[in-house]
């Protein structure tokens, strides 16, 4: 029974183990990348090793440039068609990421970095993180791609005498205040 409420507490703990590592990871990062340092410098040189990481920066930035327009063009052509923009938005917030990942030195982060740019790539990870984030989204092709509130709209109709900006005295947040 996948609805029964009991299951629920029985499946959770197992997808939080899969993202449990991502902070370990990130704090573990910076000794991956030195390690990866000393072994590609020991293997190469230091010098080719710095030119390695220079070329890696130089190519997050073109790369960047390249896709990054190539994905706001695609956001943009979804909402203007009333599409929704979602996966788009997803790959191009990956895009900046793989582009930032490129310009940190490092190699591990370059490799994550590079299967970024790839759009088969982006759409495992998307799916990925689509089955564990909830995103909760309105959007809709009524008005311009973006939903109006339905039934949600009340106008309210005051008069003059209605409607005034100077404190009243019989409210609540004023009784009892030294401003009466």
């Amino acid at each position: 029974m996948a609805g029964d409420p009991a299951t629920a507490f029985v499946e959770a703990p197992s997808r939080r183990v899969a993202l449990s590592f991502f902070p370990i990871f990130i704090l573990a990062l910076p000794f991956i990348e030195i390690a990866a340092f000393i072994v590609v410098g020991g293997k190469i040189g230091v010098l080719w090793t710095i030119g390695l990481v220079v070329l890696s920066s130089v190519v997050g930035v073109l790369l960047l440039r390249r896709q990054g327009f190539g994905a706001i063009n695609r956001i943009r052509n979804d909402v203007e068609a009333g599409r929704n923009p979602s996966r788009e938005l997803a790959h191009g917030a990956m895009i900046m990421l793989a582009a930032l990942l490129l310009l940190i030195p490092g190699f591990v982060s370059d490799i994550i970095g590079l299967l970024l740019f790839i759009p088969p790539f982006r759409d495992l990870v998307s799916k990925f993180l689509t089955r564990r984030i909830t995103v909760m989204s309105s959007f809709s092709a009524s008005f311009g791609g973006f939903a109006t509130r339905k039934g949600g709209d009340k106008t309210i109709d005051l008069d003059a005498e209605d409607f005034s900006r100077g404190p009243d005295k019989k409210s609540p947040w004023q009784i009892g205040s030294d401003k009466s």
